[in-house]
């Protein structure tokens, strides 16, 4: 379903992208910390008709230009089921022209039925999560998939769909320069658009982190994860990426658009257990847990556990802090009009001074994170927020 877009307001206070949560997955892996549900199959008819209900809040539809189904597996359901969720989604969600529709998958779970139902509803972008092609640091991190799954996934949705992303992890223990080498290679002989390149990350809770607490596996120390950074950088930049945000690399014109709504601090719906929304200034998250969400909307009551609004200062911090994360940087003009503040006045000092170090190029016109920035942007951004 299209539509058309003659919405006056903002895109940074009202949304013309959404993003829809699957939790359900075969298998929860070491390093994941997402709202998932497995083994509760059972309950995802009853979490569409709640996914429905939650929408038809919205009163009326809402068209979006971007639209973002993550996990959980989204491709875990059945082709039916997948089916009943998309004609309902885009219901209340229809589809601008233009758009861009994005899917997670998993290599293992994707096959030609689902992809020629993703396809029939307007999905044109699939995100499948390889994380390595080494079998040992699959191991690792506890995926459910091999290697070749990964091939043979990405050779059935190119039937269909053109603009295909895959994630790859970084800083795996026991990961070597050789290892994330043969994974960087493999991806480039796999002539996808996009490639995103996540350094893991310990989250708290997860079964990773509780065998790192106990000593059961090591991280690697941070030069070994910056050599694995800069390698991607100078490999897939090579190959004609362009490096467009931290974590990301893009062909030409095969940027998302829809995490760019994220890094803009532009507004979005979230629907769906453990989704995060961003509507006329106020940030909500839905509770994780599945009963919880399910029985809150089936009762009429908020599906949310957290509300935050900002006041205007606060939030042109964060809105410097998750521009600069793009290779774009934060242009002064669009960044005064957005928050009613200028970068001078939030952190001009300390700008100044970041960049005499080289971490940040300023042209009076643009700021953005140099070469030696990215390698620290967490450090950089902290700076700049402390002031």
């Amino acid at each position: 379903m299209q539509a058309c877009d003659d919405d006056p307001r903002p895109l940074w206070r009202w949304p013309r992208a959404a993003y829809v949560h699957v939790p359900f997955c075969a298998h929860h892996c070491g390093y994941c910390d997402f709202a998932v549900a497995v083994g509760q199959d059972q309950r995802i008819d009853e979490y569409i008709d709640a996914l429905t209900l939650e929408m038809s809040r919205l009163e009326e539809p809402q068209p979006v230009r971007t639209l973002f189904f993550g996990g959980g597996t989204p491709t875990h359901l059945s082709a039916a089921q997948l089916e009943t969720m998309l004609d309902r989604v885009l219901c209340w969600l229809p589809l601008l022209p233009n758009h861009e529709f994005s899917v997670e998958a998993n290599p293992g779970s994707l096959d030609d039925a689902k992809v020629r139902v993703l396809v029939d509803h307007g999905v044109n972008r699939l995100s499948l999560g390889a994380q390595s092609f080494a079998p040992h640091l699959l191991r690792v991190l506890e995926r459910d998939h091999r290697p070749d799954d990964v091939c043979r996934a990405i050779e059935t949705a190119r039937r269909y769909i053109a603009n295909i992303s895959l994630d790859l992890i970084f800083g795996v223990p026991g990961q070597r320069l050789e290892d994330w080498m043969a994974d960087l290679d493999r991806a480039l002989t796999l002539e996808t658009t996009h490639l995103a390149t996540y350094g893991l990350t310990y989250e708290k809770g997860t079964r990773l982190w509780k065998q790192q607490r106990r000593g059961l596996v090591q991280a690697l120390d941070e030069d070994s994860e910056l050599a694995l950074y800069t390698r991607a950088m100078d490999v897939l930049e090579a190959a004609g990426f362009e490096h467009y945000e931290i974590s990301n690399f893009a062909r030409p014109g095969f940027r998302c658009r829809h995490n760019q709504v994220y890094w803009a601090n532009h507004a979005y719906f979230g629907f769906g257990q453990g989704a995060a929304r961003y509507v006329e200034g106020v940030r909500q998250t839905t509770t994780r847990d599945l009963a919880a969400y399910l029985k809150r909307v089936h009762n009429g009551q908020p599906t949310y556990f957290q509300s935050e609004e900002l006041p205007p200062r606060a939030r042109a911090l964060e809105t410097m802090a998750v521009q600069l994360r793009r290779a774009d940087g934060i242009d002064r003009a669009c960044f005064q009009g957005q928050t009613g503040f200028s970068l001078n006045d939030l952190a001009g000092p300390t700008i100044a001074r970041l960049a005499s170090l080289d971490m940040l190029r300023d042209d009076e016109t643009t700021v953005r994170l140099t070469r030696r920035g990215k390698c620290v942007a967490d450090a950089v951004i902290a700076e700049l927020l402390m002031e």
